[in-house]
């Protein structure tokens, strides 16, 4: 119909004349009450972002002269986040002469990334600057049985 059959239909009817699509051709219009789509599509968006897993970045922190059981400690928080489906950052602080010995850092980098694979994989290689080197290791995606 032409436009203005439309529009006086909507407003004998207390609608809007929504334009649905305006490449088509003739143009696709609608009669609806705009105000209550609109509340019908934020209560859809709402409640498509409460089904959304969120994730969230857990965080170890490390030293290079961490001990042994101190290790094995953070490693098993970090088993458990990963686990749990959070990504965890990896954080090596180094403290005074800590930082001419990169290498350090990168060994315990290493050993962590070793440790963790049968439940997370790293996003990508460590970086830093000489007073810490982070890294991100993402979850290893569960396949439901």
């Amino acid at each position: 119909m032409n436009l203005v059959t439309a529009r006086q239909l909507a407003e004998e009817f207390s609608l809007d004349l929504v334009e649905i699509s305006p490449t088509a051709q003739p143009p696709v219009c609608k009669l609806i009450d705009y105000s209550h789509y609109k509340y019908e599509q934020d209560i859809k968006a709402r409640e498509s972002r409460r089904n959304q897993a969120h994730t969230t970045v857990k965080e170890i922190k490390l030293r290079p002269k961490i001990t042994d059981h101190d290790m094995n400690i953070k490693l098993r928080q970090a088993a458990g986040f990963l686990e749990q489906g959070h990504r965890v950052k990896v954080t090596i602080s180094f403290k005074g002469r800590e930082h001419t010995r990169p290498e350090l850092g990168q060994r315990l980098i290493a050993r962590t990334v070793h440790a963790l694979t049968h439940v997370g994989t790293p996003e990508s290689m460590p970086n830093g600057d000489s007073r810490s080197m982070t890294m991100l290791i993402l979850p290893l995606q569960r396949h439901p049985s």
